[in-house]
C-alpha cells in the first residue's frame, strides 16, 4: 500500500511538472519518461503511456492559451493545425511499426539545433523584433510536418523545435509558446487514437499523470500571459540546453 501510494505521489508530482513546462517551452515527457520507468515500465511502454497522459493536459493547456493562438502570416493555424493531425498519426504508427532506439539517437541533435536556431531567434542579429516571415510557406508547413512525425513518435522537445520553427517563421515568442501548445495537443490526439489500442498502455499510470498534466497546464498558460518575454526566452533557450545535456548522457 505504501508503494503504491508513493506511486501514485511520484506520478502527480510528474505529470504537474511535466504540465507547466509543456505549457511554457516544452520538454514534459522528459519528466513523465524516468518518472513511469522508476515505476517499472520499459522504455517502449514508458514512451506510449507518457504520450496518453499527458494528452488532456495539452488540451486545456492550448484552451487556456487560446487567445494568443495564431497563423505565421505566410501560414494560417487551421493549416497548421491538419498539418499536425497527420503527422502525429503517422509518427504514432512508425512508433509501432519500428523499432526506436535508431530515433532516439537522432533526439538530442534535434534538439540541440532546435535550441540554436530558437537562441539565435531571440538574441541574433535579427533577434527580438522577429517582425515578418524569414523562412516561406512551404519551409514552415513542411518543419511542422517533420515535427509532428516526430512528436507521435517520441514527443520529447517537441515544444523546443515548434517554438523554433514558429520563430523561424516570423512569430513573436508570446504568441509562439501559446500556438505550439494547441499544436502540440492537434498532433497527439491522433497519435492517441493509434496509440490507445496497443495493449502497452499503464492506464493507472496514466490517470496520476494525466491529472497532475491538467493542473500543470493550466497553471503554466497562467504564466504565458504574465512571463516578461526576454525572461521567458531566456528561461526557454536553459530548458533546451538542460535538455540537450540530458539527452546525450541519457543512454540510448
Amino acid at each position: 500500500m505504501a508503494c503504491m501510494i508513493e506511486t501514485v505521489v511520484l506520478m502527480l508530482a510528474a505529470g504537474v511538472w511535466a504540465g507547466a513546462q509543456n505549457a511554457l517551452a516544452g520538454g514534459g515527457s522528459f519528466v513523465t519518461l524516468p518518472a513511469l520507468i522508476l515505476a517499472g515500465l520499459d522504455p517502449r511502454a514508458a514512451n506510449i503511456t507518457s504520450t496518453i497522459a499527458l494528452f488532456p493536459g495539452q488540451v486545456s493547456t492550448g484552451v487556456a492559451g487560446r487567445s494568443l493562438v495564431a497563423g505565421t502570416g505566410a501560414v494560417g493555424f487551421r493549416t497548421l493545425f491538419a498539418i499536425s493531425l497527420v503527422g502525429g498519426a503517422l509518427g504514432a504508427w512508425l512508433l509501432l511499426a519500428t523499432p526506436p532506439q535508431v530515433f532516439a539517437r537522432l533526439v538530442p541533435w534535434l534538439v540541440l539545433i532546435a535550441t540554436l536556431l530558437f537562441a539565435w531567434g531571440s538574441f541574433g542579429r535579427t533577434g527580438k523584433a522577429a517582425v515578418g516571415a524569414r523562412i516561406g510557406a512551404v519551409a514552415t508547413c513542411g518543419l511542422q510536418f517533420l515535427i509532428a512525425i516526430y512528436g507521435g513518435y517520441f514527443g520529447g522537445g517537441i515544444g523546443i523545435l515548434m517554438l523554433a520553427a514558429l520563430t523561424l517563421a516570423g512569430m513573436l515568442v508570446r504568441s509562439a509558446g501559446a500556438t505550439k501548445n494547441a499544436l502540440a495537443a492537434a498532433m497527439n490526439a491522433t497519435a492517441v487514437i493509434v496509440l490507445a489500442f496497443s495493449g502497452e498502455v499503464d492506464w493507472l499510470l496514466a490517470l496520476g499523470l494525466g491529472t497532475g498534466a491538467i493542473i500543470g497546464g493550466v497553471a503554466g498558460a497562467w504564466a504565458l500571459h504574465r512571463v516578461n518575454e526576454t525572461a521567458l526566452r531566456v528561461a526557454i533557450v536553459f530548458i533546451g540546453v538542460a535538455l540537450t545535456v540530458g539527452l546525450f548522457l541519457r543512454p540510448v
